[in-house]
């Protein structure tokens, strides 16, 4: 069993950064993948970034790369999302979630494949 808690949400200005993290307990996350997903007011949940916790491969949809960076730290058990050049539809609650590291780089957007969340954390870009 695992449990994450993410942290670092906030009311940033349009242009701001924010750092994400996403600590995770419970047992060894060596094994696992995980994944920053948002969603947005009256939006489906979608997934942002992916990194492998053994290797660290990573993954980003199209609308957020060269702003977003996601990082790992396994001695910590934690895993980081900085944005930056945060926009007003980056606005969403930001979830991370965690799942076996296996064959990542096709399912790994997909909602109904993790078997652990955390409970969100909100980040609003507003002036």
């Amino acid at each position: 069993q695992l449990e994450l808690v993410e942290s670092g949400g906030q009311l940033v200005e349009p242009g701001g950064s924010l750092r994400l993290s996403c600590a995770v307990s419970g047992r060894t996350v060596d094994y696992y993948a995980i994944t920053w997903f948002r969603q947005a007011p009256g939006k489906e949940r979608e997934g942002v970034s992916c990194i492998s916790m053994s290797d660290g491969t990573t993954y980003y949809t199209d609308s957020v790369k060269g702003r977003f960076t996601i990082s790992r730290d396994n001695a910590k058990n934690t895993v980081h999302l900085q944005i930056n050049s945060l926009k007003p539809e980056d606005t969403a609650v930001y979830y991370c979630a965690a799942r076996v590291d296996i064959n990542m780089a096709t399912i790994w957007t997909s909602v109904l494949e993790y078997d652990y969340w955390g409970r969100g954390t909100q980040v609003t870009v507003s002036s």
